[in-house]
């Protein structure tokens, strides 16, 4: 519970960083886009985490969620268990008729699913630009005109 504590708090922190980052690279042109792509996938996989997090602190503290369940459902059927899971997250009561109560939204998995997903362009961005940018031929250097040349270059002798 602990190191889930520590990594919503980190995620947040980088997010928030990340973001300040951005806003200062953005005031100070010319800008590298690629570091500017690699720092909003950052910033989107910071968020991400931090979703999960929230996520599954609320399946995992559940607040009142045992007592939410009632021994019967509408149609009588009693209840058959509660399910936690993590991935997806998930709080339910299970009645003995196959119907399910959930407490935790789906919102919150596809949150996470969205955020991952959309970190992965700008990466995948920055490490096409940054590869696009390695392969550009270097700047050809004009040669100095005589006048500009060393006094004890070998040309001169």
């Amino acid at each position: 519970m602990f190191l889930m504590g520590a990594l919503l708090a980190a995620s947040l922190v980088t997010a928030a960083v990340g973001i300040v980052v951005v806003l200062i690279l953005l005031s100070h042109p010319p800008l590298p886009v690629s570091r500017i792509h690699a720092l909003v996938a950052l910033i989107l996989a910071s968020s991400a985490v931090a979703v999960y997090c929230y996520g599954w602190f609320s399946v995992t503290m559940g607040g009142p969620f045992p007592e939410l369940c009632t021994s019967r459902n509408d149609a009588g059927a009693g209840l058959a268990a509660i399910e936690q899971q993590h991935w997806p997250l998930r709080n339910a009561c299970v009645y003995s008729d196959g119907s399910t109560v959930e407490y935790v939204s789906l919102s919150v998995t596809v949150l996470v699913c969205l955020l991952a997903g959309a970190a992965l362009v700008p990466a995948g961005a920055s490490v096409y630009l940054r590869k696009l940018v390695g392969k550009r031929p270097a700047p050809v250097r004009a040669a100095a005109p005589p006048s500009m040349r060393c006094s004890h270059s070998p040309d001169d002798r």
